[in-house]
């Protein structure tokens, strides 16, 4: 069994709380926000604070919108390029051509020393 002196049932920061023990609460203004899928979600923010016109939705991630009858777009996610498809954006295949045979003109020079 434990020491006689100890507090029994009670820990640090436990018992009613309120805010004549806390103090004061800031206020603070409830901000909804909408994402294209139909989700709501409400963001507490303090009085007074700049509140941004978008909020990413903690569902889904996408924007969301103060607007509920226009929330924004999705935005377009790019699909993944290939470095060739990268090359093939700068080089035409008039160029390629030229390249290649540039190159092979060197190797037939370098075999023939």
């Amino acid at each position: 069994m434990a020491g006689g002196n100890a507090i029994r049932g009670t820990r640090v920061g436990a018992g009613p709380m309120g805010e004549s023990e806390r103090g004061e609460t800031a206020s603070r203004e409830l901000v909804p926000y909408y994402c294209a899928n139909g989700h709501v979600n409400d963001t507490w923010f303090a009085s007074g604070a700049e509140i941004p016109d978008t909020w990413d939705c903690p569902r889904c991630g996408l924007l969301g919108g103060r607007d509920a009858q226009a929330p924004p777009a999705p935005l377009r996610n790019e699909p993944y390029k290939t470095h060739l498809a990268y090359v093939k954006e700068r080089r035409s295949d008039a160029d390629g051509d030229a390249i290649l045979e540039e190159a092979l003109g060197r190797l037939r020079a370098s075999r023939e020393l």
